[in-house]
């Protein structure tokens, strides 16, 4: 097995952990930004020194450097689809959980109100709601009664 094949499966494993993986915490935020400068200093130096990067391919069994920028633009593809799979999951499970709020929210506002049982200050017959005038006393609508 060449070098640049155990780099490379040990790069798609990684990346296929880090669909495994949580992503809610600090460290792994930290992890990312200094994995991108990284890319981003491998990007400038390979533009400046393109020779640097043939170099590299051919010490880890690479004919050619542009093969090598190729591999590792592959695996930062499947990262970046396993990061997006990953948001995408978790924001569908936010709308979902935001969405049934709403429902339960507006159920709550259009319900009508449960009758109480009167208290020693109201009478049998009536409760604070069936006030005179109120509407809602069951002959209100009629009138004479």
């Amino acid at each position: 097995m060449l070098l640049i094949q155990g780099v490379l499966v040990v790069a798609l494993l990684v990346v296929g952990a880090v669909l495994v993986r949580s992503t809610a915490d600090v460290r792994h935020q930290a992890v990312r930004r200094l994995l991108l400068v990284l890319l981003g200093v491998l990007a400038v130096t390979s533009v400046l020194v393109p020779r640097a990067v043939t170099w590299v391919a051919e010490k880890v069994g690479v004919g050619r450097g542009t093969d090598l920028v190729l591999y590792g633009l592959v695996v930062a593809f499947l990262g970046f689809i396993a990061s997006s799979y990953r948001r995408t999951r978790a924001l569908e499970a936010k709308l979902a959980e935001l969405t049934r709020r709403v429902a339960l929210d507006e159920e709550a506002r259009q319900a009508p109100a449960v009758p109480t049982r009167p208290t020693a200050e109201e009478p049998a017959g009536r409760h604070a709601d069936d006030a005179p005038g109120s509407g809602s006393a069951p002959d209100a609508d009629r009138p004479g009664t």
